[in-house]
Parts: C-alpha cells; structure tokens; sequence
C-alpha cells in the first residue's frame, strides 16, 4: 500500500476548507485584475499548453459602468458544480465506466484550483477533461467522437489538453486511505438505516486487520466531517439557476459578444417590424 503521509496527494492535493476558499478568492481576483487591464479575461491557449491573455480591448481603460461586471466567487462556484453535473451526464450520455467520470471530475475540480472560469470557459475544460480522463483510464476514444457526439467543436478538445494536463501532476497517486475513508462513511450511512452492524466494533477490526496507530476517534472524526459534506449537497443546478451567471461569463470573456447579441435582436426586431408593415 502506499504511504498517504509521503504521497503526492497528501502534499499537493489536500487542504483546508480555508484553504479552498483562499484559492477560488485568489483565482477570482486574478481574473478581476485582467478584465480592469486588458477589457476581457480570455485567455488565449496554445497547442503546446501556453497561454496568454487576449489583446487588450481599445476601451479596455474605459469607465467601470461600461466595462462587464465580473463574477463574484459564489457565482464561480456555482457555474463549476452546473458543470460538474454536466460532466456526469456526457459520461452516462457515452456509456463510459464510472472510473473515468470520477477521474474527469477529479480533473475538473483540481483544474479550477488555479484558474477562473472567467479565465477558461468551463463547458471546455469539461470537454477536455473527460478526453484526458479517457486516456488515464486506457478507453480510448478519440477527440472527433467526443466531439461529434455533443455537437461541439474538436479543436477545442485539443487545444486546452496540455494545459490541463500541467495542473494534473501526482493526480494519479494512490490515496487509498482517503478512499478507504469515503467507503466507510458510505457504508455507516446505510448501517444507520438498516441497522445491521455494531459500526464501531467493525472499525476496531478494520484498524487492527491494518496494524493501522490511528484511534478509532480520530477515524471517526473524519467520518464525521464527510458526512457533514455529504450533508450539504443540494440538487445540481439548472440551466435556469445559471443562465444569468453564463450571460455575465460571456461578456467577460468576449465582451463584445453582447453588443452582437443586441444588434442581432435589433435586425430582428426590425425585420419582424417590417413584416407587419407589409402584412
């Protein structure tokens, strides 16, 4: 079994709920600065995984009111628990085992560790994601598949895979005493509605069977903690719940993208105008 306390995972990959607050802040604020000095907060990704941010709009200095308001880190959150869902339901969509959707997950989660999905569209670092979890998990399908499957652009796929896989490293370590702890606390669930096991005498034979110096208390705590997490879960999101937070995305992204929506609502609107006229 490998040692959790000298693991990648453990040194890279586990923090504080502090800690994960500190990072989406970060990320968010980084994007915020980019939208004050360039006007957008795309980025531009290369082939080989460099990046840079878009040129700067003319008015990128403009006044606050005309420049697109940012996302604020709640409506961040949000968007990236929509997609998460969303990454469930392309996996099920394709049939694919459910090892490479908990690893396109694991992918998601640590790849919006360090960025804004101001900075990277979410719908495309989903996209990417599943491809490379498909690779981690040896089931092959190619990059056209994924695409054509969902309707949307391959290139895509491709041009962001270098650079999520640079946030990937030691993603693929054991961890096999947290997943040993997500098992047990599953299992406790369900012992609490039926009833079948004297739990705690259980736990005491699992940590004797390991050798393991860890108190049954401290095993419970973080039971307890995942519970806790558990707890907290709500339904996914809608399309409805993030319409609005989608909109605002796309402005910062591209702003000019809402000024070609109104003008495409203006010849529409002028069109239907004239229908009338003539009718």
């Amino acid at each position: 079994m490998a040692d959790f306390t000298t693991s990648t995972h453990r040194a890279k990959w586990i923090f504080t709920p502090q800690e994960l607050r500190d990072k989406y802040k970060a990320a968010n604020q980084r994007a915020k600065q980019a939208l004050e000095k360039y006007g957008a907060t795309r980025m531009e990704v290369d082939i080989d995984g460099s990046f840079s941010y878009a040129e700067p709009q003319s008015d990128a200095k403009d006044s606050a009111e005309k420049r697109p308001k940012p996302l604020k880190v709640e409506e961040e959150q949000l968007l990236r628990a929509f997609y998460e869902f969303k990454i469930q339901d392309v996996c099920d969509a394709f049939k694919f085992p459910r090892k490479i959707q908990a690893t396109a997950l694991i992918y998601f989660k640590r790849f919006y560790l360090q960025w804004s999905v101001m900075e990277h569209h979410p719908k495309n670092i989903m996209l990417t994601c599943i491809y490379a979890a498909c690779k981690a998990e040896e089931n092959h399908v190619s990059a056209e598949e994924l695409g054509k499957g969902i309707e949307q652009d391959h290139h895509v796929i491709l041009n962001n895979e270098m650079l999520v896989l640079q946030e990937f490293r030691g993603a693929n370590d054991d961890d096999q005493h947290e997943t040993l702890k997500l098992a047990l606390a599953a299992l406790r669930r369900a012992n609490v509605v039926h009833d079948i096991l004297d739990f705690e005498r259980y736990l005491r034979s699992i940590l004797s069977r390991q050798q393991s110096t860890q108190a049954i208390s401290e095993l419970s705590v973080s039971l307890n903690t995942i519970d806790s997490l558990i707890c907290k879960l709500e339904a996914p999101p809608t399309s409805k719940d993030v319409k609005h937070i989608d909109r605002k995305l796309k402005s910062c992204l591209d702003p000019g993208s809402h000024d070609k929506s109104k003008k495409r609502k203006h010849r529409s609107k002028e069109s239907s105008t004239e229908v009338q006229d003539l009718s």
